[in-house]
């Protein structure tokens, strides 16, 4: 496994591999690795014959810099883990790498980034848009996976992979979970011993949102996930919404169709978690 700091050294070595006709796949994280980045890694390797692992903490997605620079930094401790899938390539370049001036493209994604995450962090997803960008054109993968915890971010990648004509495939894998239900995310890594029991409330609560789904009205269920939610010690729910999965605007009637994505956000004390479940309405 290597690791590669530059982004010239990446990209001559990726036209290489492709030039040689491997196939390759790509990972991007932010580091703090977990079991849901490891599913995806074990996948892109088991598809392709060069997998690559991004870690870096991108700037120009955060609107809040405290939530920046708290964010879990563990290069050492993630290349240790990488070593174990059979990861071939990492990418771990200073954010003077990729920025190594300011930036000023502008992504607009629509109805899409006006509702939930995009609404709540104004500029997260056109950071997100840029830095994925940067790094397709110079891993150029043929596969990319993304873990469904961020279902928002997969649509607003698949969005643009197809507006702007990248030859990639998206490969989207379900989240993983603690044996308790809690979504796993680096950020996990911040909560104390107490908040960390408490923040398997909110897959519990989207979990009685499900139940209700066959007999109680949407606005009905807002209303008892909410004070589900109120009773829990440091939990403050920032939104629910009740969503189409592909477009992630809000449903108008459950009965009209199929699928549904329940979506949540809440802080856990000062750490802000999001977590989701993709609901088939006829196995409720």
């Amino acid at each position: 496994m290597q690791v590669i700091t530059q982004v010239s050294e990446l990209r001559e070595t990726m036209q290489a591999l492709r030039c040689n006709g491997k196939s390759i796949g790509f990972v991007p994280t932010m580091g703090a690795l977990h079991e849901g980045h490891l599913q995806l890694l074990r996948a892109s390797v088991k598809d392709n014959d060069v997998t690559v692992c991004s870690i870096f903490v991108n700037p120009t997605q955060f609107n809040n810099p405290d939530d920046y620079k708290l964010y879990p930094r563990t290069l050492e401790a993630d290349i240790a883990l990488l070593q174990t899938t059979g990861c071939d390539f990492i990418f771990a370049p200073s954010p003077e790498a990729i920025y190594p001036q300011h930036t000023m493209l502008q992504f607009s994604f629509g109805a899409l980034e006006q509702v939930m995450e995009g609404e709540q962090r104004p500029g997260h997803f056109n950071g997100v848009a840029t830095i994925v960008s940067k790094f397709f054109n110079v891993v150029q993968p043929h596969k990319a996976y993304f873990g469904q915890k961020d279902l928002q971010q997969v649509a607003v990648i698949r969005q643009l992979i197809l507006g702007l004509g990248f030859d990639i495939e998206l490969v989207c894998y379900p989240t993983v979970r603690e044996t308790d239900g809690l979504a796993m995310s680096s950020r996990n890594k911040r909560l104390t011993a107490e908040q960390r029991e408490t923040a398997v409330s909110l897959h519990e609560a989207l979990q009685l949102a499900k139940s209700q789904l066959k007999y109680e009205s949407q606005e009905s269920i807002k209303t008892a996930v909410a004070e589900y939610l109120q009773g829990k010690p440091e939990v403050q729910l920032e939104y629910f919404e009740i969503a189409d999965p592909l477009t992630l605007q809000p449903v108008q009637s459950i009965t009209d169709v199929k699928e549904v994505a329940l979506c949540m956000a809440a802080y856990v004390g000062p750490v802000r978690l999001i977590d989701n479940l993709v609901v088939n309405l006829s196995e409720v």
